[in-house]
């Protein structure tokens, strides 16, 4: 829980899912509210909320008028001040990220680069451990809780994805590492077809039935998601596993 290691755009796949599915779903389902919340939960030196900041900044023709809320946080208070400076070697800011988003939204500061001060803005940043209480954060749309529970045991993730669980909104995605299940784990969330390390709430995927006169229909969210078979229509593989 305490590795510090991180780069932008770490695990491709899982951007492209939040900016040509996710986001289109939530920007039908909460217009009426106009308002997204996300919390990064391994901020670490912030390239992880940081690429979603700017992914929001470019979807800002689906959220006009809206107030999007990304919370990082991370146990060590060490690493989040250098999340909060935005400041990033040459060596960091060439992992990951297009040339072009580089130069758009970074400048550079001596020998180092800094991310934009309205990409800052963006993100807040407290320091938190996933073992504490997690009612103070608030709730949330999406989670990213990235390859942080891979090395505790079953019982101590079981307790935490069901504290997550409960800081979500009844329709949220959690997005945990490709590599990660709840599987045999958590009886709170199932994963999303075809879509590694997507995840959505039990609750939600059985009240579905009775509830599609009132709620959004997450199988029309636009062309994209369509395109891309609805990221938010949730169906259990049949082997128990997630397809990918």
């Amino acid at each position: 829980m305490t590795t510090n290691r991180s780069y932008f755009f770490r695990g491709r796949k899982a951007f492209d899912v939040f900016e040509r599915e996710l986001l289109p779903y939530f920007a039908r389902a909460r217009a009426s509210v106009r308002r997204l919340r996300i919390w990064c939960a391994a901020a670490s030196s912030g390239q992880e909320p940081y690429s979603l900041a700017i992914q929001l900044r470019q979807a800002a023709h689906l959220l006009p008028g809206w107030r999007t809320d990304i919370l990082g946080t991370d146990i060590s208070g060490e690493i989040l001040e250098k999340a909060r400076a935005g400041l990033y070697s040459r060596f960091e800011v060439q992992r990951g990220l297009p040339i072009q988003l580089l130069a758009k939204h970074f400048e550079t500061c001596g020998e180092m680069w800094q991310i934009s001060s309205a990409i800052r803005s963006m993100v807040g940043y407290r320091r938190f451990s996933l073992l504490d209480t997690m009612t103070a954060l608030g709730t949330f749309d999406i989670v990213f809780c990235r390859d942080v529970l891979m090395d505790l045991d079953r019982e101590t993730k079981a307790d935490i994805l069901a504290r997550i669980a409960d800081q979500m909104t009844p329709d949220g995605a959690l997005v945990l590492g490709a590599a990660e299940t709840v599987i045999g784990v958590s009886d709170r969330f199932s994963p999303m077809s075809n879509r590694c390390g997507f995840f959505q709430k039990n609750e939600f995927l059985r009240a579905r039935p009775s509830a599609r006169a009132g709620a959004p229909d997450p199988g029309r969210v636009g062309p994209a998601a369509a395109r891309h078979q609805s990221a938010m229509t949730t169906q259990a593989p049949r082997t128990g596993r997630e397809a990918c």
